[in-house]
């Protein structure tokens, strides 16, 4: 039985991935695995920030599936409680608060670090991924000293490309980027800039992207090294790593920053990689998937019976995968906080065509993603598709106000 390692990096834009076309060179060391991987070129996160697309990826169900989320319900089954009844040993290191063990989300695993109790850097709130990574090299060197260890599950998530965007400057110089401003200026930019959703000044817009830009390459690097670990110890031919964000951010595409209450592509779009160390050549699937479907393929890959509850699909084998529609969905940050009205918003894809429906302005969009990438011409009141695509949305919106 092999392990199987889940490598997540919050905030990763597919379009800066080499090997899904961008030119930058900014993922030199994950564009290098493709002979060896399965790379999705059509997926879909369910939500476009960490609360409403981390259901997905780790319990496949939807965001309001339960209701507003307070912590995690215990309706849901997280990965890691089936693997762990089944003998596989389970391992989580991160730093993201929304995805704590206080909020419920350290169920079923054997080891779970998620930096709760660590203090941070006043400016950067997240541990850095140089420090995941070694604690994960360390929990992986204790527990694989033995030749005859258990098959283990591990979870990796990587911070360093969320806000405030912060890089240090050998990751500046690595990159060859011009940029001279000190960390004060960065934070500063942080503030006045990112946090007011100010896009007014096209110029701060650009340099805000190339400190994103910048943390890209670096946790290439990390992923570099994490690989570099798994072959020291002798176990990467033994192990499948999924690679895959949790959303994506935006940089005044469809006039904000950041990633909030939003379902165009800069935020929905899914780069995902199953890196197989015993592929001979790479694959391509374009089969529209869903973060949704990550949980079953990791059953899947254990050789386990499929999850009662999860609603996705194993996307192994392709040829088995079913041709079916992705949904998505979030509320804007003030509601899920508490405020008086709920912001809703709702998303369905079929093929190359989106739906968008918020609920309490009771409006639609839609988009042909073939013709129209950048989701700038709205044809909800022209297509002959519209309607059919709403009906198929319209059974989920505020199905979570009637329970």
């Amino acid at each position: 039985m092999k392990n199987v390692i889940l490598l997540t990096i919050d905030a990763l834009r597919k379009d800066v991935l080499g090997c899904y076309g961008n030119k930058s060179g900014l993922t030199p060391f994950i564009d290098s695995l493709q002979n060896k991987c399965i790379r999705f070129t059509k997926g879909q996160t369910s939500g476009p920030y960490t609360q409403a697309s981390f259901p997905a990826i780790l319990t496949s169900s939807y965001y309001l599936e339960y209701g507003k989320p307070k912590g995690l319900s215990p309706q849901r089954t997280l990965i890691s409680e089936p693997l762990k009844q089944a003998g596989v040993v389970t391992a989580a290191f991160h730093s993201n608060p929304y995805i704590c063990g206080f909020l419920g989300w350290d169920r079923g695993w054997d080891v779970f670090y998620d930096s709760m109790e660590d203090e941070v850097e006043p400016r950067i709130p997240y541990i850095r991924g140089n420090i995941i990574k070694t604690k994960a090299n360390n929990w992986l060197s204790s527990h694989t000293k033995d030749r005859e260890y258990k098959p283990f599950f591990l979870w990796l998530h990587y911070m360093d490309i969320h806000e405030p965007y912060m890089p240090e400057k050998k990751y500046v110089d690595m990159v060859g980027s011009s940029i001279t401003i000190s960390q004060d200026e960065m934070y500063d930019m942080f503030q006045n800039v990112l946090l007011k959703r100010d896009v007014s000044d096209p110029g701060k817009v650009a340099l805000l992207k190339k400190l994103y830009d910048i943390h890209v390459r670096e946790v290439d690097t990390y992923v570099q090294e994490f690989f570099d670990t798994l072959e020291k110890l002798g176990i990467l031919k033994d192990s499948v790593i999924i690679i895959t964000n949790d959303h994506g951010d935006e940089f005044n595409e469809h006039g904000g920053l950041s990633h909030d209450d939003k379902m165009y592509s800069e935020l929905i779009d899914m780069p995902l990689l199953i890196y197989d160390p015993n592929q001979d050549k790479g694959e391509i699937c374009d089969t529209l998937v869903s973060n949704v479907d990550i949980p079953p393929t990791i059953v899947h890959l254990f050789g386990l019976k499929p999850v009662e509850g999860f609603e996705g699909h194993s996307l192994l084998p392709i040829g088995g995968y079913p041709e079916k529609g992705c949904f998505g969905e979030a509320i804007d940050q003030h509601s899920q906080r508490g405020g008086d009205i709920e912001r809703d918003v709702y998303f369905y894809r079929e093929r190359d065509l989106k739906v968008i429906y918020r609920a309490n302005l009771d409006t639609w969009e839609m988009y042909d993603l073939k013709e129209d990438p950048k989701e700038l011409n709205n044809i909800i009141n022209t297509s002959p598709e519209a309607e059919e695509l709403k009906s198929k949305l319209k059974p989920r919106v505020r199905r979570w106000l009637k329970e």
